[in-house]
């Protein structure tokens, strides 16, 4: 068995970046919640 997470920078920012993020609708949808929620930080 291998290990799940296997972590890559680039990787994450990519698939959960604010780019990312901004990229789709649904993705803005998110950001605008944690903003709304107050989070420091907004994406990854």
């Amino acid at each position: 068995m291998s290990f799940t997470f296997k972590p890559s920078r680039i990787r994450r920012a990519r698939n959960h970046g604010f780019r990312a993020r901004m990229a789709t609708r649904s993705g803005r949808a998110i950001i605008k919640r944690r903003r709304a929620k107050g989070r420091k930080r907004l994406s990854a």
